[in-house]
C-alpha cells in the first residue's frame, strides 16, 4: 500500500505582504506530478489546508482545482483539518465528495471510524483525527480526566478500538514533544499544546500536520512531512519535499522523500551594500526571483537601499542592517525576548518585574488555561 502524505498547504498565505498564491499554484502542480509518478493508492492531507479560517476565495477555488485533479486520478484522498481551518467549513460537503473519493474528517464528535483501503496483504484502516484541544474532548467523555493535549488524543485514540493485529493509519494535526519548530508556527502557552508520543502505540504509520520541517518524532513510523514550501526565513535551509509511505505487511514499512522545488526559493544573505549590489555577478548565482531577507552591515545608512536592492533581487522581503548601531539599540536581553519567548515566558517576566517574585504553579496553570480559553475564542 503507497501513500503519498502531504500538509500545511496554508494556501491563501502571505508572507511579509507578498501573497504565496501563485507559488502554491506551481507547488501543487509539482506534486501532481509526483502522484503520476509514484501511483499511489492515496493521498493523505494532514490539515492547515488554509492559512486562515476564513480563507480568500482564490485560495479555495485553488485547493477545489486540486482536489478536482487528484480525483481525475482514482485516488483516494483523506483530509483533515489542523488549527488553522475551520473544520465546519471544510467538511462542507464532505459526504457528498466521499463517493469521488474524497474523504474529508467530520467536525470531532467523539468518535472516529476508520476508512479502509485494501490490497494483497488485507485491510489498511485510516483514521482521520483532525486538531483538536482538551476542551473538544472532554465535552463527549466527560467522565475521562482530561487535562492535557496528551490526555485528549489518548483519549480519542482509546475510543477508537483499533485492532492493532491490522495494519492501522493515523491523521492527525498535533504538536508532538520533540519536534523541532520553526517561526512560522503557532506557539501554544507554556508549550501547553505538547502531545507525547507514547498516544500513538499501536498505529504502523502516523502522519502528522503543523510542524513546518520535515521530520521524524524518534522513528520513522511517526512523521511530519513538513510544509511544501518555505514560509518564513526561519525554514530558508529546509529542504521541502514529498514523503511517500509504503506499507507491507504488518510491521514492514517503507519511507523516503521526493525532493520540491519551488517557483521561487527563500533565502538569506549579509553583506556591504556594494558587495550585496553586484554578488550575482561574483559568485555566478541568481536571486533576482527568490524571496529574500538581506541585511546590511554598513555602518551608515543606505540612502533608498529597498528600492535600489529591489531593482536586483526584485522579491526582497526584507531589509534590515547589522552594524554598530543596531547592535547598540537592540541589546542580546531585548532580543531574545522579541524573537522567542512565547506568551507566557512575556508573562512570567512581567509578573517578576511587577511583584520581585516568580509566579507558584497554581498561578502559572491558571494563565495557562486562561490563555487557552482566549485563544480558543479568538478561533
Amino acid at each position: 500500500m503507497k501513500l503519498v502524505h502531504l500538509s500545511d498547504l496554508h494556501l491563501g498565505k502571505r508572507v511579509n505582504e507578498f501573497s504565496m498564491i501563485e507559488d502554491q499554484r506551481y507547488i501543487l502542480t509539482k506534486i501532481i506530478n509526483i502522484i503520476d509518478d509514484e501511483r499511489p493508492d492515496g493521498v493523505i492531507l494532514a490539515g492547515d489546508i488554509y492559512d486562515k479560517s476564513l480563507p480568500p476565495s482564490e485560495a479555495v477555488t485553488l485547493f477545489d482545482d486540486f482536489l478536482v485533479r487528484l480525483s481525475k486520478r482514482g485516488l483516494q484522498v483523506f483530509i483533515i483539518s489542523g488549527n488553522h481551518d475551520s473544520s465546519e467549513r471544510l467538511a462542507f460537503g464532505s459526504r457528498l465528495m466521499d463517493k469521488s473519493g474524497v474523504h474529508i474528517a467530520p467536525v470531532y464528535n467523539g468518535a472516529v471510524k476508520p476508512l479502509v483501503l485494501e490490497d494483497e496483504f488485507g485491510k489498511v484502516n485510516i483514521y482521520l483525527l483532525p486538531f483538536v484541544k482538551p476542551a473538544n474532548v472532554r465535552s463527549f467523555f466527560p467522565e475521562e480526566t482530561i487535562e492535557s493535549y496528551t490526555d485528549a488524543l489518548r483519549t480519542a485514540i482509546n475510543a477508537m478500538n483499533i485492532d492493532e493485529s491490522q495494519r492501522n493509519v493515523l491523521v492527525t494535526h498535533q504538536f508532538v514533544t520533540g519536534a523541532a519548530r520553526s517561526e512560522s508556527e503557532e506557539i501554544s502557552v507554556g508549550g501547553s499544546d505538547n502531545v507525547d508520543a507514547s498516544v500513538f502505540e499501536g498505529f504502523d504509520y502516523v502522519a502528522l500536520g503543523h510542524i513546518h520541517g520535515p521530520q521524524n518524532v524518534g522513528t520513522e513510523r511517526i512523521r511530519y512531512c513538513g510544509t511544501p514550501l518555505k514560509y518564513s526565513f526561519s525554514e530558508a535551509s529546509h529542504k521541502k519535499s514529498v514523503t511517500v509511505v509504503e506499507l507491507g505487511q504488518k510491521s514492514e514499512l517503507t519511507v523516503r522523500t521526493v525532493p520540491l522545488e519551488p517557483l521561487r526559493d527563500m533565502k538569506e544573505i549579509k553583506g556591504k551594500y556594494e558587495e550585496l549590489a553586484l554578488k550575482s555577478f561574483y559568485d555566478g548565482t541568481s536571486y533576482q526571483e527568490d524571496y529574500m531577507h538581506i541585511t546590511l552591515t554598513d555602518e551608515e545608512d543606505i540612502m533608498d537601499a529597498a528600492a535600489r536592492l529591489r531593482v536586483i533581487y526584485h522579491n526582497m522581503m526584507k531589509l534590515d542592517y547589522d552594524n554598530t548601531r543596531t547592535r547598540h539599540k537592540a541589546g542580546p536581553a531585548e532580543n531574545s525576548c522579541a524573537v522567542s519567548k512565547s506568551p507566557i515566558e512575556l508573562f512570567e517576566d512581567f509578573y517578576l518585574m511587577q511583584n520581585g517574585a516568580e509566579m507558584s504553579e497554581d498561578q502559572m496553570e491558571f494563565v495557562c488555561s486562561l490563555m487557552e480559553e482566549i485563544k480558543g475564542d479568538d478561533k
